[in-house]
């Protein structure tokens, strides 16, 4: 039961959950479950995340009148519980009505539907694409919580002034604002400058809850917080777990609603903060898929070690599965390290050698090769056994196989399709090489509070050490065919996340030639990133959602005049 309410205080349960995309009645179980434990916590009301009900976002799915059907039918039941005396209830859903579909916001109180508002500025940018599915709402006034006028915009509804405006002229005391809020670098201190600007343009205190949570490429980092009216810190919330706190909130003599204190976290920035979003990309895209674990490549090299290191500490050890799969090109080197790797992260080890599968492949082509001078043909045989030796693996142990290419190579089209493409999931799809050594060295040194791996050294420090090799070819090192990955990723960067020109690259003191070159490769490799596995975005820019570029495309930047 909720503690007795007085008209000048509010206490208030924040629900920083993990609610699962479509899973409508897992999703109701746990938000009972949550609503209890804030019971127990003594609040008046608890709030919950933008379309908690049906996990967030559902793109078309929630076009379906069944999925429709059964949130709202889900939220009946939530309703219903409310007749307990217990805490009212604030929870998102899509609302069908017969003037459209909507992303709802629903007050739940004394067994019934005691009020719905609709979000109204719907994202059409970036991972987002909103308008596609629902219909705008209307201005929102505020709604009755215990005789607290509270406005609920919904996530968007905060980035623009709008929303707020309407609210605070039509009452509005307190501020409560549900979001699905996707982690990329950066992105906690974005918010709180948009939160500081809606504090300070209203003078209201506002709560802003975040989902937490992997979905496909998304990943939902928390770090839910508070700002009372004068833009101080009312609390903030920890970043990358699930959990329920309960913040108390007094109406002083001015009329001004102010938090009596809460948390305090630090939240994780930087290397540290990305390595927690692979991770809970990976676990929660293999637990919410069902699969019983993960299977990948151990190459020896920095790549493959750092994937199998971010599995371990996701999923555990005894969920993780690694195997070495040499040709007569892997080093010595290469067969050592990998094996430390494995035993460092104690994770279940097989070497299968594929001379065998390779020379098969070479046997069964030599008619129709006749006369043809070896080269990048046969280099992809050796990455396409592979990748059919461990989708042969998963197919009879059901393990989804990990996909280990970084952002790097995605980049210029440096990986083989159907060979070290193939996979269902790629933690580190969207980290640049360069982050990719940062990270390993990180993670040797460092392991986040819920990493399930050992600790200390789990990369060999000769992995992170030796040039990068793909060992496809004699003595073949990655500096043979591409510009150092120091250069390379800063261009990329100037490419993909800022769109520079060609022209203001030069201008920064790279190599026009070598400039124009990662272009055309990273134009002529979109029909290979259409069809690579999905992965964790971590930067502001990722591949598939983010960046939506045409395969067939002739276009390239003509530069600065000649």
């Amino acid at each position: 039961m909720a503690a007795a309410h007085t008209p000048d205080t509010l206490r208030i349960a924040l629900a920083q959950a993990n609610p699962v995309m479509g899973d409508v009645r897992g999703n109701l179980a746990l938000a009972r479950r949550l609503r209890a434990e804030a019971a127990g916590q003594g609040a008046d009301v608890v709030m919950f995340s933008e379309l908690f009900l049906a996990g967030y976002p559902p793109e078309d799915l929630v076009l379906k009148p069944s999925f429709q059907e059964a949130c709202r039918a889900a939220l009946d039941e939530l309703a219903a519980d409310t007749a307990d005396g217990g805490p009212d209830v604030l929870i998102g859903l899509p609302w069908k009505d017969e003037r459209g579909l909507y992303n709802a916001y629903a007050h739940l109180a004394g067994g019934a539907v005691a009020g719905v508002r609709y979000k109204v500025d719907l994202p059409n940018y970036g991972v987002f694409d909103e308008k596609r599915v629902f219909a705008a709402g209307p201005l929102p006034g505020p709604i009755a919580v215990r005789g607290v006028r509270v406005g609920v915009p919904v996530c968007e509804d905060i980035w623009g002034d709008e929303v707020v405006d309407c609210l605070v002229e039509t009452g509005a005391e307190i501020l409560l604002v549900p979001n699905g809020s996707p982690y990329w670098r950066g992105k906690a201190e974005t918010r709180l400058n948009v939160v500081a600007a809606r504090v300070v343009e209203s003078g209201l205190p506002l709560v802003y809850l975040n989902q937490i949570g992997g979905q496909d490429e998304l990943v939902f980092d928390g770090g839910s917080f508070a700002l009372n009216a004068d833009c101080s810190l009312a609390f903030q919330m920890r970043g990358f777990v699930d959990e329920v706190v309960t913040t108390v909130w007094r109406k002083g003599a001015d009329g001004r609603w102010a938090c009596e204190g809460g948390p305090k976290a630090t939240l994780e920035e930087g290397d540290r903060a990305d390595y927690r979003a692979c991770v809970l990309g990976l676990r929660d895209y293999v637990n919410k898929s069902g699969f019983p674990g993960v299977v990948l490549g151990l190459s020896g090299g920095i790549d493959s070690a750092l994937c199998a290191a971010m599995a371990v500490d996701a999923l555990g050890p005894e969920r993780v599965r690694c195997v070495m799969l040499p040709y007569r090109f892997t080093s010595d080197d290469s067969l050592r390290d990998a094996d430390a790797c494995a035993r460092a992260l104690g994770v279940r080890y097989d070497t299968l050698p594929i001379a065998p599968a390779v020379e098969g492949f070479e046997a069964v082509l030599a008619p129709l090769f006749e006369g043809r001078d070896r080269d990048v043909t046969e280099e992809n045989l050796q990455s396409r056994a592979r990748g059919m030796l461990l989708m042969s693996i998963s197919n009879k142990f059901g393990p989804m196989v990990v996909t280990t290419g970084n952002k790097s190579e995605m980049s210029v089209g440096y990986a083989t399709l159907y060979g070290d493409m193939n996979g269902g999931f790629n933690p580190i799809k969207d980290l640049y090489k360069t982050q990719v050594f940062r990270l390993s060295a990180l993670r040797n040194g460092w392991k986040p509070e819920d990493a399930l791996g050992p600790d200390g050294e789990v990369i060999p420090v000769a992995i992170i050490d030796k040039p990068p090799t793909a060992e496809l070819r004699e003595n073949q090192k990655d500096a043979d065919s591409l510009p150092p990955y120091d250069v390379l990723d800063a261009i990329l960067i100037g490419l993909v996340e800022d769109e520079r020109r060609v022209a203001d690259l030069v201008a920064d003191g790279f190599d026009e030639e070598t400039v124009r070159k990662v272009e055309r490769l990273l134009y002529l490799a979109e029909y290979k990133r259409r069809q690579a596995a999905p992965g964790v975005k971590v930067t502001a820019r990722n591949f598939g959602r983010d960046r939506r570029y045409p395969i067939v495309n002739r276009f390239r930047d003509p530069g600065a005049a000649r």
